[in-house]
Order: structure tokens, then C-alpha cells, then sequence
């Protein structure tokens, strides 16, 4: 194998060692640089950290103790899948990661915090952990916490509030709960306008699906907008428009759950940094080609993930320093430009050394190769 950037060969047999032993004897330092990294860009303050997960698939039919098949926020349900799991501070910058069988929040967060010393930050996260163990875990814990709330799964007394109140644009109201738990409900007439919108769109494509005939009793779930249909008699299926116009009294509506004494505007401006892991997990995927992987070992799958982890910590600090430096190139077209960025290595006839030379820049490569010179 070829490397392109000074022309080397290098056997493929040394990049598989490399990487066997990349996880243990590195990964505690690639995580223990991101921390430091981030601890300072955040000026030692890391009170407030943001925890989620996604699944990766595996390009092979096979399972084993890591890789297993079933739920896929991919859509690759039939493929081998791991979980990772990934906690940053705010802005997005990366605290550190874990890749296991099954959901394990809180074991996660108390390695993580046990490694560098957290003193209980607040743990915000979305309503895909809103679950009686996670909430009876961070509470067992002492953790205080920001979860995405399902409003429409609350009991029925707080729904019955909620519905009681009268909302307005940016209207936000406070309900309290057992264990010293409130649940806060904002509406917003553009979230309405989504949310009336999404519902349109989803019933319309259940009423294609159900005119072509090809839909079973095994359709029939709680599953995104399959929960609007039902059966009639013994074999038919049909759209339950009662229910899909039911539904409309929650447009507009959103809900946080949490134990903090913080104000409900700071909650809520809390949770909205979410979008920033959110955006980590994307990019990941697609800038920085996390996915699909197709190592069979273990210690391999690890290593692939590290190279990743270590690759977005990059790709953060040099979004970072273009926005310090006020630079006119995006996160994006900075990547692309390093692409075509060469330098050559020679040395001079009955010389015993040897030189490094730029190739020409054009204006841009010159603008991000001096802004990394001055930064890194």
C-alpha cells in the first residue's frame, strides 16, 4: 500500500499491528488530550455535559459479543451494529467515548467522570433516555439532568394540565413531579406549523400504503406514524383519522424534563445544545467516513473508532480557529483545500541532508496553511 504523502511503501500487515494495539495503549491518551483541550477552550468550567448514542454497522453478515443485529438509527437493521456512546461540553467539544453491546448510560458517565475528576456536571440528553431505569439511575447517583420529554406518554393528570393552559407564542409553563422532578412545556407557533406539517406528510404516505394493498397486522405499531392505523373487521387495514386529528392538540408543544433548580429559560437553552453531539454523530458519519466499517476484530473495530474520535477533535478545534481568526473559508471547503496541499522532501546531490519544501499555494491554501501555522 501506497502513502501518498511521502511516496513510502508500507506493508498493509503494519497498519493491522498498528492498529491492534491502538486502543489500549492510546485511546486513554487521545481521550485525556481531548479533555485537557476542551477543559481550556471552555476556561475550566465543564458544569454542564451532553451524553448521547447511535448504532454503527458493519458491512458482514456475521454476529458476535460486539456486534449484534437489531435496532438501527441507520435503517440497517439485517447488519451487525455496535453502540457508541459520546459525551461533549458545550459548544460540542469532545470529553470522551465508549463503544458497547447495549445502552449503558450511566456506567459510561461515571467512568468518564471518575477519569477526569467531574465533580456530578448536569447531564443533558435526549428523550431517547427517558426511561424509569435512566431517570431511577442518575437520581440513585445524585445526578442532576435535562431530558427531552414525551409529552403524550405523561400521566394523565399532567396532560390534562397541560392541555388546561393556554399557550401562546413562546409561552412556557412548569408542572412538578414526584422526587422533586418538573416537567416544563414551551410552545411555539413555528414548532405547531412543523409539527402539523410532518403529520400531513406522514399521513399521506400511509394513505398511498395503504391503497397499494401491502400493508399487514404486523404494520400496525407505535412506530413513528404507523400508530395511526388500525384494523377494520379481520383482514383490512385502515388509517384511524381520529386519532391522526387528536393529535393536533400537542402541535406546537415541547417538553423538558428535569431534577435542577436552574430557571425553565436556562433549561431550555441548555437542551437546545444537544444539536451540537448531534452534529458530531453527522459528521462523523459523512465528513469524517466513520461508517461502514468492515474490521472483523475487535481491537480493530476500537482502533477504527479512535482514529474517528480523534479525527472529529480535530476537525473541532479547526472549526474553531476560523472562527476566532474570522476567516472567510467554511469548516468544509478548509478540508477540501488540504487535499491538494504538497510538500516534498529532497536532498541535494553528495548531500548528506535532506530538505522540505511547500509546493504553491493558491490564495486559500496559503490563508488556512498560515492560520494553522499560527494555531497548532
Amino acid at each position: 500500500m501506497e502513502n501518498n504523502i511521502e511516496g513510502t511503501s508500507l506493508d498493509i500487515d503494519a497498519v493491522y499491528r498498528f492498529l491492534d494495539k491502538l486502543n489500549d495503549k492510546l485511546k486513554p491518551q487521545v481521550e485525556q488530550i481531548a479533555f485537557t483541550h476542551t477543559l481550556k477552550v471552555l476556561n475550566n468550567n465543564i458544569s454542564i455535559v451532553f451524553y448521547d448514542m447511535t448504532t454503527l454497522y458493519f458491512e458482514a453478515s456475521d454476529e458476535d459479543d460486539l456486534r449484534k443485529t437489531g435496532f438501527s438509527k441507520d435503517g440497517k437493521h439485517q447488519c451487525p451494529q455496535i453502540f457508541i456512546g459520546l459525551l461533549v461540553g458545550l459548544g460540542g467539544y469532545a470529553i470522551g467515548y465508549d463503544i458497547f453491546e447495549g445502552h449503558t448510560l450511566i456506567p459510561f458517565i461515571e467512568k468518564i467522570s471518575q477519569k477526569f475528576n467531574l465533580n456530578k456536571p448536569i447531564i443533558v440528553a435526549d428523550s431517547g433516555l427517558l426511561s424509569n431505569d435512566n431517570i431511577k439511575a442518575l437520581e440513585s447517583k445524585q445526578y442532576e439532568y435535562i431530558i427531552g420529554a414525551r409529552i403524550k406518554n405523561e400521566p394523565e393528570r399532567i396532560k390534562a394540565k397541560i392541555l388546561k393552559t393556554q399557550f401562546i407564542d413562546g409561552t412556557t409553563q412548569s408542572f412538578s413531579k414526584p422526587n422533586n422532578t418538573r416537567l416544563i412545556v414551551n410552545y411555539s407557533t413555528k414548532r405547531s406549523e412543523k409539527d402539523a406539517y410532518n403529520r400531513k406528510r406522514g399521513i399521506d404516505r400511509l394513505e398511498k400504503q395503504v391503497k397499494s394493498g401491502k400493508l399487514t397486522k404486523s404494520n400496525i405499531n407505535n412506530k413513528g406514524y404507523n400508530k395511526y392505523l388500525k384494523l377494520e373487521g379481520e383482514v383490512s387495514i385502515a388509517i384511524d383519522y381520529e386519532k391522526y386529528n387528536n393529535d393536533k392538540v400537542w402541535d406546537g408543544l415541547k417538553g423538558y424534563l428535569t431534577n435542577t433548580y436552574l430557571a425553565d429559560i436556562e433549561v431550555m437553552e441548555n437542551y437546545k445544545n444537544l444539536w451540537h453531539i448531534e452534529r458530531a454523530f453527522r459528521m462523523s458519519k459523512t465528513d469524517l467516513r466513520i461508517r461502514p466499517i468492515y474490521h472483523r476484530l475487535r481491537s480493530r473495530i476500537e482502533a477504527h473508532i479512535c482514529i474517528a474520535f480523534t479525527a472529529y477533535c480535530i476537525y473541532k478545534e479547526l472549526e474553531r480557529v476560523l472562527y476566532v481568526e474570522k476567516s472567510s473559508l467554511s469548516l468544509k471547503k478548509a478540508a477540501e483545500l488540504t487535499h491538494n496541499m504538497y510538500q516534498i522532501t529532497y536532498s541535494l546531490p553528495e548531500s548528506k541532508h535532506t530538505k522540505s519544501r511547500l509546493l504553491n499555494m493558491d490564495e486559500e491554501q496559503l490563508e488556512l496553511y498560515q492560520l494553522i501555522c499560527k494555531n497548532f
